[in-house]
């Protein structure tokens, strides 16, 4: 047993670039792929995977210092600060219990699968973080946040196939999953205003209206350019921040087809597979929401919603958080609003507010039993307060830290109700897929 947690700890330190091909290589086997032809597929999305996360920190680099040079500018003064999700996670996995959560969140996975409560095979094994952060709180709340990562990456798989055109994946990450909480409804709600309704604003049309300056990376130069001199870079750094936000445009796109390249062939397997032993039944591939970040509509919203973001942290009421060092990832937390407007670009900005907004409320409530909770693992934080953009900030995280471990009989109604928001804007949404597809002409998203 103890040579079996070696070997998974090693893999699991080597992080998902390692840990993905092996992984994938393993479920090609299982669905009878020739040994040699899925351990090619693996190492392919292992590359593609790579590809995604350099060209990912390629913009964070960049894009993080020039929104941190930002909130300097506009001399926003909060005493709780944005460490990042990459402190949070360290924190998460530091915490003595972490082997038991991981164990409590695959074996919620295979029982989900086992009795059809889900159809998600989640291998991004590394973003279990978001899920174990609120169990090191109360282990408990671990299993409940699997159960809902998991139903809500099933609900919102059609979005997956259909906007972002990866089919049989689903995204696990609750850094992406839980925006669709408030998007879900905020969307609805947006659809039924008089005037508001009928705003459909998209990249493309930009591109027709715009011309030149609607393409996608001439739209990347302008707003990195934008965002330079907002953080009042000298000109050789606008210029260089517009550039690495163009290529940016570029790039992930190729690194995205370069993943679906050896994401295809298991896909079809897996398809074959369970036509053949469970009738009627799919399987999706977890994923990290990594895949998705790089498409155009998102990169564009994101910088648009980065100085917002900064600009409503100061004039929030209630709000306490200085945001920091996760403004560089906001594209998680509005990819999947992106793809439930079908690239409404009025619409992202407004519902990408909102969501950031509620992320912002969420850390303050949640920073002092984050800040213990980092200080008991040997984080040195001087005498502040800390949050981030993941863990109990994010809207599902922290619901069920009120539901389940501070307020259950306020939060336990709140949190059933959205997710039944959820699952009846997402019935609401195939629905109209299947009439789209045959052939009838349905209005709204």
């Amino acid at each position: 047993m103890q040579i079996l947690y070696n070997i998974f700890n090693t893999i699991l330190d080597a992080g998902a670039v390692v840990m993905l091909p092996i992984i994938i290589t393993i479920i090609g086997l299982i669905f009878r792929v020739k040994l040699s032809k899925a351990f090619r597929s693996g190492l392919t999305i292992g590359i593609g995977f790579a590809g995604i996360n350099l060209v990912i920190n390629m913009m964070k680099s960049n894009l993080g210092p020039a929104a941190q040079a930002m909130v300097q500018n506009f001399g926003i003064k909060l005493d709780i600060l944005d460490v990042g999700w990459g402190a949070i996670a360290a924190v998460t996995w530091s915490s003595p219990i972490i082997a038991i959560l991981i164990f409590c969140i695959l074996a919620t996975n295979i029982v989900m699968l086992v009795l059809k409560a889900t159809d998600t095979l989640d291998v991004d094994i590394w973003n279990y973080h978001h899920m174990a952060i609120v169990g090191i709180m109360g282990i408990g709340a671990t299993v409940i946040m699997a159960i809902i990562t998991f139903k809500l990456s099933d609900w919102t798989a059609p979005l997956v196939e259909d906007y972002f055109g990866i089919p049989g994946v689903s995204l696990p990450t609750m850094s992406a999953l839980s925006s669709i909480i408030i998007a879900a409804p905020l969307n609805w709600l947006l659809d039924k205003i008089p005037g508001i309704n009928k705003i459909d604003f998209e990249i493309k049309d930009a591109k027709k209206y715009l011309g030149f300056f609607g393409e996608p990376t001439i739209m990347g130069l302008v707003l990195g350019c934008i965002i330079g001199v907002l953080a009042k870079y000298s000109v050789a750094d606008i210029m260089a921040l517009g550039v690495n936000m163009a290529a940016v445009m570029v790039l992930i796109p190729k690194m995205t087809s370069l993943f679906m390249e050896g994401l295809m062939p298991i896909s079809e397997a897996a398809k074959k597979f369970t036509q053949e032993k469970f009738k009627g039944r799919k399987f999706l591939i977890g994923l990290d929401a990594a895949v998705v970040v790089g498409n155009p509509d998102v990169i564009t919203t994101s910088l648009i919603v980065i100085p917002l973001t900064i600009l409503m942290a100061a004039v929030l009421p209630g709000n306490r958080v200085l945001p920091f060092a996760d403004l560089a990832v906001v594209t998680f937390r509005v990819a999947l609003v992106v793809a439930i407007t079908r690239g409404n670009l009025f619409k992202n900005i407004i519902m990408g507010l909102v969501c950031t907004g509620a992320i912002l409320l969420a850390g303050t409530a949640t920073a002092p039993v984050l800040t213990q909770l980092a200080t008991s693992v040997g984080l040195d934080l001087g005498e502040g307060m800390i949050t981030s953009f993941a863990a109990t900030s994010l809207t599902v995280s922290f619901l069920v830290y009120e539901a389940f471990i501070k307020r259950p009989y306020i939060f336990v109604p709140v949190l059933i109700a959205v997710m039944a928001a959820v699952w009846v804007f997402m019935n609401r949404y195939n629905k109209k897929k299947t009439m789209l597809a045959g052939g009838n002409d349905v209005a709204g998203n």
